[in-house]
Order: structure tokens, then sequence, then C-alpha cells
């Protein structure tokens, strides 16, 4: 795998959407579109994810090439594994972000 997610200055080069696959499908998008908003260079690092109640998730804005959209995609690390946890289509302020108009 190419993508990783870098979480406090570790990196994780898999991320498991095995339990996932179906919430995915539900907002439209598949886990090859999550991994290609991993892979994107570009990608915005939001971590921890502002709205983790544990600290253990990490938000990733980037860009999918199959989707043709930005996407925010949200993993959580738990006992040094990677799991896909949610993804969707990003909002205005998210592409914003990614587009380095605005501040985190």
């Amino acid at each position: 795998m190419s993508y990783f997610v870098l979480h406090e200055g570790v990196p994780y080069w898999r991320v498991d959407w095995s339990y996932r696959r179906e919430h995915l499908a539900e907002k439209g998008l598949t886990a090859e579109q999550a991994n290609e908003a991993l892979e994107d260079p570009e990608m915005v690092v939001i971590d921890p994810d502002p709205r983790s109640v544990t600290g253990e998730s990490v938000r990733i804005i980037g860009y999918s090439s199959t989707a043709d959209e930005v996407l925010t995609v949200v993993v959580v690390i738990h006992d040094g594994q990677v799991y896909g946890a949610t993804a969707w289509r990003a909002n205005k302020h998210e592409c914003r972000l990614y587009r380095g108009g605005e501040r985190i």
C-alpha cells in the first residue's frame, strides 16, 4: 500500500475498512475512494480529529480521482492498527482547508 496515516509522529501503512464498507456504501462511497484521498500528496491531516471523543481519531481531507471530489476521511488508531471509521464528500469549509484558503 502506498498511503499511510501519520499519528503522533508514527506512520501507519494500512487502513482496515472491513468493518465499515457498508457504512461507506450508504454514503455513496467506496473504501477505494477513501484510500485515494489518503494517497493524495496534498492531503490535509487534522490530528486529533476535533470531534474525537477519545483522541484516537484522525481527520484527513484529500482528493479522490475516481470520486472526482475532495473527501473527508476519519480513521481511528487503536492498538497499533488503523481502522477506517467514515468518509464523506467534503463540505465548503473542508474544501477551503484543502485548498489552503483557511487555517485549521
